[in-house]
Protein backbone atom coordinates (compact mmCIF):
# COMPACT_ATOMS: atom_id res chain seq x y z
CA UNK A 1 0.00 0.00 0.00
CA UNK A 2 2.80 2.63 0.62
CA UNK A 3 3.32 2.73 -2.84
CA UNK A 4 0.13 4.15 -3.47
CA UNK A 5 -0.62 6.63 -0.60
CA UNK A 6 -1.23 9.80 -1.74
CA UNK A 7 -1.70 12.95 0.82
CA UNK A 8 -4.73 15.20 1.04
CA UNK A 9 -3.78 18.46 2.11
CA UNK A 10 -7.29 19.76 2.67
CA UNK A 11 -8.48 16.42 3.74
CA UNK A 12 -5.65 16.75 6.63
CA UNK A 13 -6.70 20.19 7.88
CA UNK A 14 -10.40 19.11 7.34
CA UNK A 15 -9.79 16.19 9.91
CA UNK A 16 -6.97 18.46 12.08
CA UNK A 17 -10.58 21.09 12.72
CA UNK A 18 -12.60 18.26 13.42
CA UNK A 19 -10.72 16.45 16.24
CA UNK A 20 -9.66 19.80 17.58
CA UNK A 21 -13.04 20.72 18.22
CA UNK A 22 -15.74 19.02 20.95
CA UNK A 23 -15.45 15.53 22.03
CA UNK A 24 -17.33 13.38 21.68
CA UNK A 25 -17.38 14.37 17.55
CA UNK A 26 -20.75 15.79 16.51
CA UNK A 27 -22.69 12.97 14.59
CA UNK A 28 -24.34 14.11 11.24
CA UNK A 29 -27.64 13.33 10.86
CA UNK A 30 -29.70 11.81 7.53
CA UNK A 31 -30.39 14.67 5.54
CA UNK A 32 -26.30 15.24 5.13
CA UNK A 33 -25.52 14.92 2.02
CA UNK A 34 -22.46 13.17 2.87
CA UNK A 35 -24.29 10.19 4.04
CA UNK A 36 -25.76 9.76 0.55
CA UNK A 37 -22.35 9.81 -1.66
CA UNK A 38 -20.82 6.94 -1.59
CA UNK A 39 -17.38 7.14 0.25
CA UNK A 40 -13.45 7.42 -0.79
CA UNK A 41 -11.34 4.84 -0.79
CA UNK A 42 -8.83 5.20 2.55
CA UNK A 43 -5.80 5.02 0.40
CA UNK A 44 -3.40 6.55 2.67
CA UNK A 45 -4.60 10.30 2.74
CA UNK A 46 -3.55 11.26 6.33
CA UNK A 47 -0.51 10.64 8.44
CA UNK A 48 -0.64 7.56 10.38
CA UNK A 49 -0.80 9.69 13.89
CA UNK A 50 -3.72 11.84 12.72
CA UNK A 51 -5.44 8.53 11.46
CA UNK A 52 -5.25 7.19 14.84
CA UNK A 53 -6.37 10.04 16.69
CA UNK A 54 -9.45 10.14 14.40
CA UNK A 55 -10.16 6.44 14.95
CA UNK A 56 -10.03 7.15 18.75
CA UNK A 57 -12.16 9.99 18.37
CA UNK A 58 -14.19 7.96 16.20
CA UNK A 59 -14.61 4.73 19.02
CA UNK A 60 -14.78 7.46 21.47
CA UNK A 61 -18.15 9.13 19.44
CA UNK A 62 -19.52 5.35 19.32
CA UNK A 63 -19.32 4.55 22.93
CA UNK A 64 -20.59 7.87 23.33
CA UNK A 65 -23.99 7.49 21.29
CA UNK A 66 -23.85 4.76 22.39
CA UNK A 67 -23.85 2.55 19.48
CA UNK A 68 -22.10 -0.52 17.68
CA UNK A 69 -20.97 1.18 14.94
CA UNK A 70 -19.74 4.41 13.29
CA UNK A 71 -18.97 4.96 9.80
CA UNK A 72 -16.74 8.42 9.06
CA UNK A 73 -19.88 9.82 6.92
CA UNK A 74 -21.36 9.74 9.86
CA UNK A 75 -18.92 12.45 11.51
CA UNK A 76 -19.10 14.62 7.87
CA UNK A 77 -16.08 12.67 6.66
CA UNK A 78 -16.42 10.69 3.23
CA UNK A 79 -13.89 8.07 3.80
CA UNK A 80 -14.18 4.31 3.85
CA UNK A 81 -13.34 4.02 7.30
CA UNK A 82 -15.73 2.55 10.23
CA UNK A 83 -15.15 1.70 14.04
CA UNK A 84 -17.08 -1.91 15.13
CA UNK A 85 -17.60 -2.71 18.84
CA UNK A 86 -20.50 -4.57 21.10
CA UNK A 87 -20.21 -5.83 24.56
CA UNK A 88 -23.77 -7.76 23.81
CA UNK A 89 -24.66 -6.69 27.73
CA UNK A 90 -28.04 -7.62 27.54
CA UNK A 91 -30.45 -10.34 28.98
CA UNK A 92 -29.84 -14.48 27.77
CA UNK A 93 -33.02 -14.57 25.95
CA UNK A 94 -32.08 -11.42 24.20
CA UNK A 95 -28.51 -12.09 22.91
CA UNK A 96 -30.01 -15.43 21.97
CA UNK A 97 -33.08 -14.17 19.95
CA UNK A 98 -30.85 -11.43 17.92
CA UNK A 99 -27.90 -14.18 18.18
CA UNK A 100 -25.69 -11.55 19.36
CA UNK A 101 -22.31 -12.20 20.93
CA UNK A 102 -19.44 -9.98 21.82
CA UNK A 103 -17.57 -8.72 19.20
CA UNK A 104 -14.22 -6.99 20.07
CA UNK A 105 -13.49 -3.07 18.85
CA UNK A 106 -12.43 -3.03 15.23
CA UNK A 107 -11.21 -1.03 12.84
CA UNK A 108 -13.01 -1.81 9.22
CA UNK A 109 -10.93 0.19 6.36
CA UNK A 110 -12.53 -0.46 2.52
CA UNK A 111 -14.72 -2.68 3.77
CA UNK A 112 -16.42 -5.33 1.11
CA UNK A 113 -18.74 -7.86 2.33
CA UNK A 114 -20.08 -11.23 0.42
CA UNK A 115 -23.19 -12.96 1.67
CA UNK A 116 -22.14 -16.92 2.44
CA UNK A 117 -25.28 -17.98 1.70
CA UNK A 118 -28.94 -17.24 1.44
CA UNK A 119 -30.13 -17.45 4.90
CA UNK A 120 -31.38 -13.61 6.17
CA UNK A 121 -32.68 -12.41 9.75
CA UNK A 122 -35.01 -9.82 10.27
CA UNK A 123 -34.47 -7.51 12.98
CA UNK A 124 -35.32 -3.69 14.22
CA UNK A 125 -32.47 -1.88 13.71
CA UNK A 126 -31.54 1.85 14.38
CA UNK A 127 -29.03 4.74 13.01
CA UNK A 128 -26.98 6.87 15.24
CA UNK A 129 -27.66 9.46 12.09
CA UNK A 130 -31.79 8.55 12.64
CA UNK A 131 -32.10 9.19 15.82
CA UNK A 132 -35.10 7.73 17.91
CA UNK A 133 -36.56 5.93 14.57
CA UNK A 134 -35.92 1.48 14.49
CA UNK A 135 -37.58 -0.68 11.46
CA UNK A 136 -37.42 -4.18 10.17
CA UNK A 137 -34.85 -4.45 8.11
CA UNK A 138 -33.28 -8.22 6.35
CA UNK A 139 -29.81 -8.95 6.37
CA UNK A 140 -27.72 -11.51 5.56
CA UNK A 141 -27.26 -14.24 8.36
CA UNK A 142 -23.51 -14.88 7.54
CA UNK A 143 -21.15 -12.64 5.33
CA UNK A 144 -17.47 -12.74 4.89
CA UNK A 145 -15.81 -9.22 4.87
CA UNK A 146 -12.67 -8.08 3.13
CA UNK A 147 -11.01 -5.16 4.95
CA UNK A 148 -7.72 -3.51 6.11
CA UNK A 149 -7.68 -3.30 9.54
CA UNK A 150 -6.25 0.01 11.44
CA UNK A 151 -2.57 -0.60 10.83
CA UNK A 152 -3.78 -1.09 7.41
CA UNK A 153 -2.86 -5.00 6.64
CA UNK A 154 -5.44 -6.72 4.53
CA UNK A 155 -7.79 -8.83 6.62
CA UNK A 156 -10.73 -11.13 6.11
CA UNK A 157 -13.45 -12.26 8.56
CA UNK A 158 -16.84 -14.08 8.56
CA UNK A 159 -19.42 -12.69 11.15
CA UNK A 160 -22.72 -14.18 11.35
CA UNK A 161 -25.81 -12.91 13.78
CA UNK A 162 -25.92 -9.68 15.21
CA UNK A 163 -22.10 -9.40 14.37
CA UNK A 164 -22.84 -9.46 10.81
CA UNK A 165 -25.53 -6.92 10.79
CA UNK A 166 -23.38 -4.24 12.62
CA UNK A 167 -20.62 -4.97 9.57
CA UNK A 168 -23.16 -5.06 6.86
CA UNK A 169 -24.77 -1.54 8.14
CA UNK A 170 -21.59 0.48 8.65
CA UNK A 171 -20.36 -0.88 4.87
CA UNK A 172 -23.43 -0.01 3.55
CA UNK A 173 -22.86 3.85 4.92
CA UNK A 174 -19.70 3.90 3.44
CA UNK A 175 -21.63 3.11 0.22
CA UNK A 176 -23.78 6.07 0.84
CA UNK A 177 -26.94 3.87 2.31
CA UNK A 178 -28.97 4.13 4.95
CA UNK A 179 -30.82 0.83 6.94
CA UNK A 180 -34.29 2.78 6.02
CA UNK A 181 -33.74 2.26 2.15
CA UNK A 182 -34.37 -1.28 2.59
CA UNK A 183 -36.56 -1.31 5.74
CA UNK A 184 -39.93 -2.50 6.17
CA UNK A 185 -40.85 0.88 6.05
CA UNK A 186 -44.37 -0.26 8.11
CA UNK A 187 -42.42 -1.33 11.40
CA UNK A 188 -41.09 1.82 11.10
CA UNK A 189 -41.34 3.43 15.02
CA UNK A 190 -40.42 6.36 17.23
CA UNK A 191 -38.76 5.12 20.52
CA UNK A 192 -38.00 8.70 21.60
CA UNK A 193 -33.93 9.08 21.75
Amino acid sequence: MNDSMIMDEKLIIRVEDLLAGPRPVPIVFAGDPVLRRPAADYQGQLPAPLLAELLAAMRETMRDAPGVGLAAPQIGLGLRIAVIEDDADLPEEVTTALDRQPLPYQVIINPAYEPLDDDQDEHYEGCLSVPGYRAGRARHHRVRLSYLDDQLVAREQEFSGWSARIVQHETDHLNGMLYLDRADLRSLSFTGS
